[in-house]
């Protein structure tokens, strides 16, 4: 219990810290970065100390020192399972998707008929589960990667392709009017005027579909797939009751996560520098 009270003390000091920094450096850079940086530390310093103050079984919930350990022994089997789930499933998938997405969105912006019959049918697809899904993909495309590519294009295409048709139709009809005053065709129009308009929007759609890529992978590796891949191996994993490596691939694919949803959030600030909830964060 000393390792539990000891941890939980930590944990409301560095908490009363990071108030206090952030009160007080609130526009400082590296501030802004420590301070979530602090609060996860605090989290990890909590949770071993719960866990060995409580006498918890590794087979429950091991903690961090067990599960840093076990990712520091298996970096092979961790980087093959990382290549074969998000560099070829998630990655792969999450392009292809997206960039259906845009140029239906083009397409649904020029045709009434799609906007009144492929939207509708988008979201009963959209809705539909990916337990019910995977497994007719995968018999499909077989056990390797291409199936669970498959199954994150259907996961992101249509919240990329409705945030899409939602930002062609941001601007004004002032806007549209004045392009047709300069007798621009529709395709000046949507280069110059529709498509920077809809950036905003589409970032939104992009960074949602970060995190379903991943989800969609790993999930889809679940009703088949070669002897690696995240999912694959947290299913075995389980199976054997080996808890450490199931968390440290749940480690690998929130850091994996986090980082691909931070690359297009950077990019985001550099093409939507002009927004003003870009402006605002400066």
């Amino acid at each position: 219990m000393i390792g539990a009270w000891g941890a939980l003390g930590f944990w409301v000091l560095a908490t009363l810290a990071n108030v206090w920094l952030a009160k007080r450096f609130s526009h400082n850079r590296l501030v802004q970065l420590f301070i979530p940086a602090l609060f996860g530390v605090t989290l990890l310093v909590l949770w071993e100390g719960i866990v060995r103050g409580l006498n918890v079984s590794p087979v429950i919930l091991p903690p961090p020192s067990m599960i840093g350990a076990r990712i520091a022994s298996s970096l092979p089997m961790l980087w093959t399972d990382f290549n074969q789930t998000i560099l070829k499933g998630a990655l792969s998938g999450y392009l292809m998707g997206c960039g259906a997405a845009v140029a239906v969105a083009v397409a649904v912006d020029r045709s009434p008929f799609l906007q009144r019959g492929l939207l509708p049918v988008g979201n009963f697809v959209a809705a539909l589960p990916i337990v019910g899904i995977a497994p007719i993909l995968v018999m499909w495309f077989g056990f390797d990667w291409q199936s669970k590519a498959a199954v994150v294009v259907v996961m992101v295409f249509f919240p990329v392709l409705v945030n899409m048709v939602a930002g062609l139709k941001a601007t004004d009809a002032l806007q549209r009017d004045q392009m047709a005053t300069w007798s621009a065709s529709y395709w000046q129009g949507l280069v110059k005027l529709r498509l920077p308009a809809a950036m905003p929007f589409l970032f939104n759609g992009l960074k949602i579909a970060t995190t379903l890529a991943l989800i969609g992978a790993i999930v889809a590796e679940f009703f088949g797939s070669p002897t690696r891949g995240m999912g694959f191996r947290i299913s075995t994993a389980v199976g054997q009751l080996d808890l450490p490596l199931v968390w440290a691939e749940i480690a690998v694919a929130a850091l994996a996560g986090s980082a691909f949803y931070g690359l297009v959030a950077l990019i985001e600030k550099g093409v939507t520098f002009w927004h003003p909830s870009q402006r605002g964060r400066a």
